[in-house]
This record gives structure tokens, sequence and C-alpha cells, in this order.
């Protein structure tokens, strides 16, 4: 049969920070000596105490445990009904166990806390503070802000006079404080201010500060304005009876020793320019003369066509432009390199190959090399390059039936195609296709 169990009260009130307690009867229904093990289920287990929490009877006796309720004083447990059940555990038949239920009410208490941030200000023309308004209770509280000074010599402004605060949470409020008169020069003028935060269920919670109004014109400025005119009566007189003489009288000798300077530059030009002309009528002399005497004037040999390795001629051929890209699988094996190569060139044919440009866009790690046959040409670092070219004065000639191949060690693909654990490096060729 198992237990049999009643629970006295099932519908509870306690104010916070209190206690209430119920007891639980249990009787041992059963024929064999039982073990009961009693605890509380649901919200309420963090504040609730059962004693004793585990109790021995003889078939048909009957024992009582004692529940208490106690809720902290805090804004963790909220205000209002709260269900719980009492469970009585049988350690013979434990199918046969039972779980008594009830509610307890905790009561609402209101802990507003109003903080003035700062609580001095000093201003010339406006204040600013910070309303910090805490709500420890353990309900929602909706609150009306005031601000007023007694002598009526502010202007006060409050963001948000009507709010509703959570409890556990905090309001963080702007207010702006601007005295109604300004004064040039004078001293300071203390204006203190009230804010008030009203409430329905609690008195009143006041908030004390103060604005101290200074003179519009900074203290410094008329000393500064007294040094400064100091300052230009000395650099005037300086000006006047030293540095202008001066400076006039330099003036006067440098202009002198430029104009000197650029005579003497235009007559060193002039009897250049009548050398240079002499010389010319002397060579235009004896040009004629040879022309005169049937001299026949030998002709300038013309240089041959530009070449390259292997006597390519590279200003002539076709211009090529292609791209290799390439896409190897990810490994661990260093030495392990996809080969990929371009179209075939016509046979016959050498490719001079005159600029290269290495993209890595995804940011790949591994290895990259450009090879002539089996030869490796070039070797990089896939880490090392984003995009980079590079231009050869002496080109990279590739001679009929070889070929031009790109091989690459993927280590780790970069970002987003770790997924398809594939490396995308590509590498562009430009330059000439001669014959």
């Amino acid at each position: 049969m198992g237990a049999t169990t009643s629970l006295a009260g099932k519908e509870l009130s306690v104010a916070a920070g209190a206690t209430v307690s119920s007891t639980v009867q249990i009787r041992n229904s059963g024929t064999l000596v039982d073990q009961f093990t009693v605890d509380v289920v649901g919200e309420a287990v963090e504040w609730s105490t059962v004693e004793p929490d585990v109790i021995n009877l003889m078939p048909g006796t009957e024992g009582q445990v004692t529940v208490t309720f106690a809720p902290p004083r805090d804004s963790t447990v909220r205000a209002g009904v709260v269900p719980f059940g009492v469970r009585v555990l049988s350690r013979e038949e434990a199918s046969q166990s039972r779980v008594e239920e009830g509610t307890v009410q905790v009561e609402p208490f209101t802990d507003l806390q109003v903080e003035l941030v700062p609580k001095t200000s000093k201003c010339r023309r406006a204040a600013r503070h910070e309303l910090v308004v805490d709500n420890a209770g353990n309900y929602p509280i909706a609150v009306e802000m005031q601000a007023e000074d007694p002598e009526d010599e502010l202007k006060l402004d409050i963001d948000h006079t009507q709010l509703t605060i959570e409890p556990g949470t905090s309001a963080f409020l702007r207010l702006r404080a601007r005295p109604h008169d300004r004064f040039l020069r004078g001293q300071e003028r203390r204006h203190p201010f009230q804010v008030t935060a009203l409430t329905g269920e609690a008195a009143p919670i006041t908030a004390n500060g103060t604005v101290v109004q200074q003179q519009l014109l900074p203290k410094w400025l008329l000393p500064a304005l007294l040094a400064l005119l100091a300052l230009a009566i000395i650099a005037v007189t300086l000006w006047f009876t030293v540095l202008k003489p001066t400076l006039v009288s330099a003036a006067r000798d440098t202009a002198e020793q430029v104009v000197k300077a650029e005579q003497q530059k235009l007559t060193d030009k002039a009897d250049a320019a009548e050398a240079k002309a002499a010389k010319a009528e002397e060579r235009a002399a004896e040009a004629e003369k040879k022309v005169s005497e049937g001299g026949a004037v030998a002709a300038a040999n013309l240089p041959g066509p530009v070449t390259g390795p292997g006597g390519v001629d590279l200003a002539r051929g076709q211009a090529f432009d292609f791209r290799i890209t390439t896409d190897p699988v990810a490994t661990s094996n260093l030495s392990d390199f996809d080969e990929f190569t371009s179209d075939p060139l016509p046979e016959g044919k050498t490719l001079v190959v005159t600029d290269i440009v290495l993209q890595n866009p995804r940011g790949d790690s591994g290895t990259l090399r450009i090879l002539r046959g089996d030869q490796v040409l070039l070797e990089f670092g896939l880490n090392n390059f984003r995009d980079v070219d590079y231009h050869y004065l002496e080109p990279l000639t590739f001679a009929p039936g070889q070929q031009l191949k790109v091989a690459v060690n993927c280590a780790l693909p970069g970002a987003p195609e770790p997924a398809t654990g594939r490396c995308r490096p590509s590498v562009s060729f430009s330059g000439r296709i001669a014959g």
C-alpha cells in the first residue's frame, strides 16, 4: 500500500524575510517497516526546508514532518502566489510515493532608492547629472520623477518622468539643469535643487543636488588679454626701432646681389650661344665642302631586332594572356603536389613569359611551383601573398615541346573553403608566342 499523506496547510502566506510552516502527516499503510524521504519540489525549493527529511515508520503507524518556507527579502523572489509540492518517497515501495500540493503567497515589499550623480556640478550655461533609480523590491513599481529648486533659479529637465522599474533592475535618467540668469563676471552662485521619486505604495524618496554657476568669462581671460596687449606693444616698438631698418637694409643688399648674379648669368649664356653658333657655322662649311668634292656620307648601321634567350624576337610574334586556375585537395603530405597545365601551344612555337600575376584571395596555406616540364623555375609559399605580380626583364622562355605547368601542395584552405577541403590559388601569364 505504501504511504498515506495529508498536508495541514495548503494555502500559506508569508512576508519576504519571514517564515511560515506547515505539517505533513505520513502513515505507513504497508505491511513492512518502511523509510520515507520527504522533500519540496517546485519554485519554492530554494527557500524551503523539511524537518526531518527522513522518517522511519512501522506498519500502521504515523509520523509528522514540518515544512518551512523562508523567502529572502530581496528581488530574487517576486511577490505573488508560488505553487509547491511536498514529495514523500517510499524506500520499500517506490511506485507508491505521494506528492501533496499547495501554494504560498509571498507578500510584496517596496525598496526604492534614488541616487544623483554627481551631487554637485559646475557650469557656465548648463549642467548635466545622471539619476539612478534602483528597485530592490520584489514587484514592478511605477515611478513618477519630479525635479524642483526652492529658489526658482534653475530650469530642470528629466528625459523620462514616468517609468516602470522591474524588481532587481535600475533605471538611468539624464537630468539637465540650466540657470535662468547668466553673468559675465562675479563670484560663483550655488543653486540647490531636489529630485523626488513618487510611488503609490511608499513614501516619496528625495535626492538633493547643487549646481555651482560660474561667470561666463574664464578667470584667466583678462590676464591673458593684458599679456597679449603688452607683447603687441613690445613687438610694434621693436619693429619700428630695430627690425624694420635692419630688414630694409638687408633686403636692399640682397636685391643688388641677385641683380648682379642674374646679369652675370645672362652674359655667360650669351657668350655660350655665340660659341655654339660659331661651331655650327664651321660644321656647315665642312659639310658643304665634302658635298662639293663628291664625298659620300657613310650610312649609319641600323640596329637589328631585339632578341631574347634562344634568339627569339621579342618585338614580334603574337601576344598572349592566359590564366591557370587550380583547386587541389588539402593534404598533410608536404611532397604531394597536384599539377595544372595550360592549353597546348601551336607546334613549333616558343612561349616567352614576361609577366606573372599570383593570386591567393582566400588566404590558402601551402606551396605553389611554376615548372618548365619537370624543372622547378619558381616556388612560393601561399600564405606569403594574396595578390602579387612579377615583371621579368629577362623573360622565361619555353622552347617548342616544353610544357608550362603550375603545381600546388594545399596544406590548409582559406575562408570560405574549409568545408570543401580545396585551395583556390591561380596564376596569370602574359608575353608573346614567337616562331
